[in-house]
């Protein structure tokens, strides 16, 4: 595993912007655009000192809502070096965590926004962006590398599982070999990183922890059109496997839940768009809003299901998807 680190120099501390003001704005409203995802960079880590964390804020600064604030929490978002994952981060690092950017693609494949994310994270947000290259199927590697980040930090707060794969193919002509790798991203993977960072939450004998897994609107209802059981399955399969190990690991103060995105234009959205022009305007009219998400329009319960304010919500299934399974 390659990891190339650039440091760049740390500035007096601020609090979260997002979060905190003499006259706060709601948290829950973006202040960085989410960038176009889907270009390259090479990877970046800016690191926090204790001097930083020490020096304090305006006298007149106050939390706009505690709930939200995630200053001192160690999160981890795999599927971050772009697209949702890297949305995700940005709004945690707003809200002041500590961010570690789990993916598999090597750095000149990863978004050219990253770099610039975390040197706002450094220079605004008073914490720090991380990045580690990593497959969730090497499971040996996996462990490492999150036992490593636990014993760097002293703990592991959060994580989201955002990494995962999509594939359009008719069920009587699905391979197996593109079903197991399906599977074994989409269900293995968030398992066996829910796994590790667990064992890292009870290891250090922290009291709480949350994990959100990205899962889909796709594992409550087949999509009109399209043909893509296996991805369907996977999505219902992470929704109950959230289900279960919120039910094993609450005795240890471990939340999980997961987030369940309606169509999202991304990039790569976009070029299927170019192939499927009415796709566009079809899937729009599938929901109750007639419109399709972004990506902004998740970083809100990502910082809701990493922080306090969500400290009762475990075991559930946040559908954001403009009342598209509603109907």
């Amino acid at each position: 595993m390659s990891v190339f680190t650039r440091f760049l120099p740390l500035t007096r501390r601020t609090a979260p912007r997002v979060l905190w003001s003499r006259q706060p704005p709601s948290p829950l409203i973006p202040r960085l655009r989410c960038i176009n995802y889907q270009r390259s960079l090479s990877t970046t880590t800016i690191h926090r000192t204790s001097a930083s964390r020490a020096t304090s804020s305006t006298p007149e600064a106050q939390p706009a809502l505690p709930e939200f604030n995630l200053t001192s929490k160690t999160i981890l978002v795999t599927g971050a070096a772009r697209g949702l994952g890297l949305c995700m981060s940005q709004a945690l690092l707003e809200a002041g965590a500590t961010v570690y950017a789990l993916d598999r693609l090597p750095p000149d494949q990863q978004s050219p926004d990253f770099a610039h994310i975390a040197s706002r994270a450094s220079s605004e947000f008073d914490t720090s962006l991380h990045y580690r290259q990593i497959d969730v199927r090497d499971v040996d590697a996996l462990n490492s590398t999150i036992e490593t980040i636990a014993d760097t930090e002293g703990r592991i707060d959060g994580l989201i599982a955002a990494a995962g794969i999509q594939q359009e193919t008719p069920a009587l002509d699905y391979a197996q070999a593109d079903a197991n790798r399906m599977f074994e991203t989409n269900i293995t993977g968030v398992m066996m990183t829910a796994q590790a960072v667990a064992r890292q939450m009870i290891r250090l004998k922290q009291t709480k922890g949350s994990m959100a897994f990205i899962a889909s609107m796709s594992g409550t209802v087949a999509n009109r059109g399209l043909t893509c059981a296996a991805y369907n399955a996977s999505k219902a399969g992470v929704v109950q496997l959230a289900r279960n190990l919120a039910s094993e690991w609450g005795g240890h103060g471990i939340r999980v839940n997961t987030i369940s995105p309606g169509y999202i234009v991304t990039q790569m959205v976009e070029e299927l768009f170019r192939k499927h022009p009415e796709r566009r305007d079809q899937w729009a009219r599938e929901n109750m809003l007639g419109m399709l998400s972004r990506p902004q329009d998740y970083r809100a319960v990502a910082v809701f299901l990493m922080g306090d304010g969500s400290r009762f919500v475990t075991g559930a299934d946040l559908r954001i998807d403009g009342g598209h399974a509603a109907w």
